[in-house]
């Protein structure tokens, strides 16, 4: 690979390649806005010249400004990615040549996404373009690239130099827009790339409104799902012509239901050309079925896909309707309202309110009924309802050309549903999309998802999410309620048919039989596959009924219970706590009532009452949960509401629709959901991080119930918890075996490391960066090295110390316990772990860490500049609550020590350890301290006893800052309380002159005082309109950085 020293260079090369790729030589260099507008002016006088439209009268620059003010007032890259998509824009002639047109409205085309590398579509480049700040205070940026397409400006790029982590050009990007520079012409940016020579990644403008979210920053990669990353093939295939075009065209989504701009990762693009692909080659009269389906992991943005692919469809008019099967609950709680999101207009979408509403949907000839959302039940039921197809309905239906895309595609209730709309329209093509698609191994009915839906087309299996951080892997636990020794011998002893040991013995073929069944290498816990055969387990061996006594149920909630505070983040997040039958349902409700009454607690099945055993503990179980419900948060759920009760717990578990926002009243979240089938799958909710199974499940099941717990949040949530109870040796085979079936034979890990591993990393890490400091005779990391190198390593080992600490502090650890007892369930071995790092020392490099990102946001980097890949969480930690009553608990040692006259070796060490506490206090503050300490040692202060150290600290920062205003205001004989107030504001270079107040402050200022005092600095004569700029200057620097001391006067 090229190695670049100058960024300038590769700049130059990257331009070089993309001149190959579709994009025009002729390049674009440092324009203005107001050259790149006359540019787009051009290109729309060219690809607009016809009579109807401009003729040969060129765009005025109103009728120019016209445009633009659309685009201010479109305001977000949503609106405006509709803006760029809508095709034409219309514009009142005021060009008065144009005697044809003047004062008349005339539509010009502005972009057609269907004209890819073709017709009068325009691929521009420009280098370095100048962009203007919303402050006048606040330098002109010039950027690295844009790409223009038929003028527009649609794509920022910005490069780092080889070695320069990308992180630094995520930061470049985001303060442009902190900066406001993402307006007028150039608010029409769709996407952003952070790139350097070895890795790339590519996101959509967040917007003025927006925040950049590093979760949604996206490597490109091949069909394969390996990324790429070297530059050369990143410019060849992401930013080529014609993949550009349709990212901008085809690949982004404006998603109105939050707001926000969305462009698709790499497999969600080949998904959906693939299924586009196959529905543009199809032969409609060979009755051919089977379109073929995507394998996507849960959690990765199917929904987006699916409709992206339906949406493609449409468009090109290869199908006359498209029609997106889900199940009923998902139809009411999420993908209607996805769907509709997704759309360039609400109109696009079809819902089917009932079966004669879908009817007329499907024999309609109005375009806008090409995309149809229904329920595979409501679609299953078509022919047998009341107002059902007619014979008339069926023919018309018929000469159409219908496309299935049915979501969830492993169901296997769907299997009878899906065979009956085969039937009902034979010439139908079907698509399905799965997360987990039934194989040979676990087929359902002997039907594999392939023989359903025809050939995979494109796979994005979990390992592929996980590695690309798109889910969370899971943290998995094996909770065992009885020991494995106990369970074998119970079930030794009942094959031999003895009540106790001492009668095995009394008869050689029970003990036989006894022996057999306590030899592990004969019989293991779990079953397994031989020659083709089952061969049981002890496991097998075990009634359901041993789960359903009081004493298994109570030590699974006592464990839920031990472990809620820690894994939850105190009740930050939800759980689900899924049961074998309903009847377990409703007694771990109760239990959870009575063992810990504050957990907000619910319980989900299937409403429907049979009249078989136990039907009234079930209706009274149902009613007393939905009168619990309605108490806690009052509802007037009852059982004929049902199906709205189960929606709107689906809504307060995932924060959405009518409860959006409610993880700020926490009284109205949801801590625990009970359930026995029921949101195990299909269903989302980032807020949910822990699932506890009490039951056995196998392949798809897994995937798809751990799947509940792995969206992506931040920090707080590095990975899915996952905690089973029941016949625990067999769940932990059922486990491997779906992992294996379903991680697509990526070798990568789906499990997360356990807290031993963890707490390795935090050591080793530990004992570096510790090194790291004594190798720069820094103790107890009171500064940072005056390396910069060193500081960047320091950095970059203190990133990697913090996803340790995230997951530890998920799996238990905390900063109060040095000594972690892990028990390994599988072997039922004990091990100590211990830890050697202090939350004091914590605190000290996270304030060293912190001083390293306040450099001055104007400083230009050179080449030669080591910059730090700092993480923008870490820096935003609160490390306010230092432990300031341990610093204060030394002090008052020492101060003891001191005073009592103790031998100089004792006041030493309490002097030692009080210094070690000042670590964690920032450099100012320490420097105080110790001017402080020095006055103490001299007797030059008479130390209070109601006062802290924390309280001398401030008292002498604020006396030291309030002389330097003193000083500075005597000094250039301005007012001294305009200067206070201002200093007290906490301004920024943005708002600092805001109201006029700098300038009202520098009218106030002794021209003849300023003069001398920086005459008497430099040392030379300064020519009184020099004065003005230095005054400027050096009053922003003072009243931002808080006041400091003058140089000689």
């Amino acid at each position: 690979m090229m190695v670049f020293n100058k960024e300038l260079d590769f700049e130059k090369a990257l331009i070089k390649v993309l001149c190959t790729k579709g994009w025009e030589s002729d390049i674009i260099k440092n324009p203005t806005e107001e050259d790149l507008i006359k540019n787009w002016a051009n290109i729309l006088f060219e690809n607009n010249r016809n009579i109807n439209r401009l003729g040969d009268y060129p765009l005025t620059r109103t009728e120019m400004n016209q445009i633009i003010d659309q685009i201010i007032n479109l305001r977000t890259p949503l609106q405006l990615n509709s803006f760029i998509n809508g095709k034409t824009v219309a514009i009142k002639r005021d060009n008065p040549d144009d005697k044809l047109h003047y004062g008349k409205e005339v539509s010009l085309k502005i972009y057609d996404r269907d004209e890819i590398a073709a017709g009068q579509s325009r691929y521009q480049i420009v280098e370095q373009p100048i962009l203007k700040t919303k402050s006048k205070l606040v330098n002109d940026r010039r950027g690295d690239l844009m790409l223009l397409i038929n003028g527009m400006p649609v794509i920022h790029i910005e490069l780092k130099k080889s070695g320069i982590p990308i992180s630094e050009a995520e930061e470049q990007i985001r303060k442009y827009a902190y900066e406001g520079v993402y307006t007028g012409i150039y608010s029409l940016v769709q996407i952003f790339v952070a790139m350097n020579p070895e890795e790339s990644v590519y996101y959509a403008n967040p917007g003025p409104d927006g925040k950049f979210n590093e979760n949604y920053y996206f490597h490109w990669a091949d069909f394969n799902n390996e990324p790429i990353n070297n530059w050369k093939d990143v410019a060849s295939t992401l930013l080529s012509i014609p993949m550009a075009h349709q990212l901008i065209g085809f690949y982004t989504v404006a998603d109105s239901s939050d707001g926000v701009l969305k462009v698709m990762r790499s497999y969600q693009y080949y998904a959906a050309s693939a299924i586009s692909d196959k529905v543009s080659k199809t032969k409609w009269d060979e009755g051919n079925q089977r379109g073929g389906f995507i394998w996507h992991t849960t959690g990765s943005g199917k929904t987006m896909t699916s409709f992206k692919s339906a949406e493609l469809i449409a468009n090109s008019k290869d199908a006359d309707k498209v029609i997106f099967l889900t199940d009923r609950l998902e139809l009411g709680t999420q993908s209607l309202k996805e769907y509709k999101g997704f759309a360039d207009c609400e109109d696009y979408v079809q819902a089917t309110e009932n079966t004669r509403v879908l009817i007329s949907k499907l024999t309609s000839e109005d375009p806008k009924d090409t995309l149809i959302v229904t329920s595979i039940q409501k679609m299953s039921n078509i022919k047998h309802e009341e107002d059902g197809l007619n014979e008339r309905d069926i023919q018309k239906i018929s000469s159409k050309r219908l496309v299935f895309i049915v979501d969830e595609a492993h169901r296997s209730t769907f299997g009878e549903m899906l065979f009956t709309i085969k039937n009902t329209f034979p010439n139908a093509l079907f698509f399905g999309f799965t997360g987990t698609p039934i194989q040979k191994e676990n087929q359902k009915k002997n039907n594999t998802t392939a023989m359903v839906f025809g050939n995979e087309l494109h796979r994005y299996s979990i390992a592929d999410g996980i590695r690309d951080k798109n889910v969370l892997g899971f943290d998995p636990y094996m909770v065992k309620t009885y020991k494995d020794g106990d369970i074998r011998k119970a079930v030794a002893l009942e094959q031999a048919k003895a009540k106790t040991e001492e009668e095995v013995f009394t008869d050689p073929k029970k003990e036989k039989k006894y022996y057999e069944y306590m030899d592990s290498s004969k019989i293991p816990m779990a079953g397994h596959e031989e020659s083709g055969k089952y061969k049981r387990g002890i496991e097998d061996y075990v009634s359901t009924s041993q789960y359903t006594t009081e004493e298994h149920q109570r030590a699974v909630v006592s464990d839920v219970i031990e472990h809620w505070n820690t894994y939850s983040r105190n009740s930050k997040f939800h759980a689900i706590f899924a049961t074998s039958s309903i009847t377990e349902a409703i007694k771990y409700y109760q239990l959870f009532k009575e063992m810990k009454p504050s957990l907000r607690v619910t319980c989900l099945f299937d409403p429907y009452i049979d009249n078989k055993g136990g039907f009234e503990y079930k209706e009274e179980g149902l009613n007393k949960i939905l009168e619990d419900y309605n108490n806690l948060y009052g509802s007037k759920y009852d059982m004929a509401k049902h199906a709205e009760f189960k929606k709107d717990v689906a809504f307060r578990l995932a924060h959405k629709e009518n409860h959006k926002g409610i993880e700020r009243t926490p009284e109205k979240q949801l801590d625990l959901l009970i359930v026995v089938d029921q949101m195990l799958t299909g269903f989302d909710s980032k807020w949910v991080n822990t699932l506890y199974l009490d039951k056995v499940i196998e392949y798809e099941s897994i995937i798809q119930a751990f799947s509940r717990t792995n969206r992506l949040f931040g920090n707080d949530k590095p990975f899915g918890v996952i905690r089973y109870y029941r016949k625990t040796n067999t769940m932990a085979r059922n486990i491997k075996d779906a992992v294996k079936l379903y991680s697509g034979d990526k070798p990568l890990e789906l499990f997360v490391d356990k807290l031993p591993k963890n707490l390795e990393g935090i050591n080793t890490t530990y004992k570096e960066i510790k090194e790291l400091f004594n190798s720069e005779g820094i103790k107890d990391f009171e500064k940072l090295p005056d390396d910069n190198a060193v500081s960047a390593k320091f950095v970059s080992l203190f990133n990697d110390f913090n996803v340790y600490l995230d997951a530890a502090k998920v799996q238990g650890f905390m900063w109060n316990k040095e000594v972690y007892i892990y028990e390994n369930p599988a072997t039922e071995e004990h091990k100590e772990y211990h830890v050697y790092v202090t939350k004091r020392e914590y605190d000290a490099l996270l304030q060293r860490y912190k001083e390293l990102s306040g450099g001055d946001p104007d400083t230009k980097h050179t080449d030669d500049d080591i910059p730090y890949d700092l993480k923008s969480y870490i820096v935003e930690i609160d490390s306010e609550k230092i432990d300031s009553d341990y610093m204060n608990s030394r002090f008052r040692k020492y101060l003891k020590e001191l005073n009592k006259g103790s031998s100089p070796e004792v006041v030493e060490k309490a002097l030692s350890e009080l210094h070690q506490s000042f670590a964690s206090l920032s450099q100012e503050d320490q420097k105080y301290a110790n001017i402080f300490l020095h006055d103490v040692q001299s007797g030059e202060i008479d130390v209070q006893e109601d006062k802290t150290l924390r309280d001398y600290i401030n008292e002498y920062k604020y006396n030291a800052k309030n002389d330097q205003t003193y000083k500075f205001a005597e000094t250039f004989g301005l007012d001294e309380g305009k200067l206070r107030a201002m200093m007290e504001l906490n301004l920024n270079e943005l708002n600092i002159n805001e109201f006029g107040r700098l300038d009202d402050l520098k009218k106030s200022v002794d021209k003849q005082k300023a003069r001398a005092y920086f005459e008497s600095v430099e040392g030379r004569k300064v020519l009184p309109h020099k004065v003005n700029i230095r005054v400027d200057s050096l009053l922003r620097k003072f009243i931002l950085s808080g006041g400091f001391e003058l140089g000689k006067s």
